[in-house]
């Protein structure tokens, strides 16, 4: 691969802070309230939905367009959850992908599992991370 951008960031656990290199990222990280944390900042599964939803959105703009669809009203969710996976913590994804009336159907079933093949995020979890999509 020939990188085009490389993003970098900095964290000293799920009780600290995470730092991006460039200073855009600078935000306190807690443990949810779920894991037995106070919540009083974000946690790594939400910075990972955050950044897999808008990838996902990004990618199925692009897609759309190869396709000749519009996506402009379209919205993805990622629901990120953490649980024990034998002796240590597996992650598990929902996207939740919201598409106009137009896209109902055969078309919008399409532009999701185009966009699913098409996405570096997708691309990132195949065969590691199980990942659900739904069609809202």
């Amino acid at each position: 691969m020939d990188a085009l951008y490389t993003a970098a960031a900095t964290a000293n656990g799920r009780e600290g802070r995470a730092v991006s290199s460039d200073g855009q990222i600078d935000l306190p990280l807690a443990m949810p309230p779920a894991l037995g944390g106070n919540g009083k900042g974000t946690n790594p599964e939400q910075l990972f939905a955050a950044g897999y939803a808008a990838c996902f959105a990004s990618a199925m703009a692009a897609v759309g367009r190869e396709m000749k669809v519009d996506t402009k009203d379209a919205s993805v969710t990622a629901e990120v959850s953490i649980g024990k996976d034998g002796d240590g913590f597996g992650l598990a994804v929902v996207m939740r992908v919201e598409l106009p009336d137009s896209l109902a159907g055969e078309a919008g079933q399409k532009l999701v599992e185009a966009t699913h093949a098409y996405c570096p995020y997708s691309k990132a979890t195949r065969g590691n991370i199980d990942v659900q999509l739904v069609i809202e």
